[in-house]
């Protein structure tokens, strides 16, 4: 029997920071509740709305993320050019807890030098 896959996230705010946090399986059998979340980031309920994210250091924890694949691997690197265009020029933007999955398919796709600046 195989285990159910899945996928959670949450975000953790404070005055100047927020932290995502990614728990389970990113992949494209999981992802489509958080891409769905992405695509109402217009709205100012959504937890990735400009409004929410523009003043902030903001911080994408991946320490619970058990398994990348490719589809995955794409909607992070959405989600990263997102916050990057979105957040204000003086607040940072990191990915923490990076699983070696995420690294060999940044290279398999030679975005190795683009997702360097964002390694903690």
């Amino acid at each position: 029997m195989q285990a159910e896959k899945h996928l959670k996230w949450a975000a953790e705010q404070n005055d100047d920071r927020i932290a995502f946090r990614l728990d389970g399986e990113l992949s494209r059998d999981t992802l489509l509740p958080l891409w769905n979340e992405f695509q109402k980031r217009e709205q100012r309920s959504s937890f990735l709305s400009e409004r929410q994210i523009a003043d902030k250091n903001i911080s994408w924890d991946l320490s619970q993320v058990s398994r990348i694949d490719s589809a995955g691997f794409a909607l992070l690197c959405d989600l990263l050019h997102y916050c990057q265009a979105k957040k204000n020029a003086d607040k940072t933007l990191l990915l923490e807890n990076v699983p070696p999955q995420l690294l060999t398919l940044a290279d398999l796709v030679g975005l190795a030098d683009w997702i360097k600046p964002y390694l903690k």
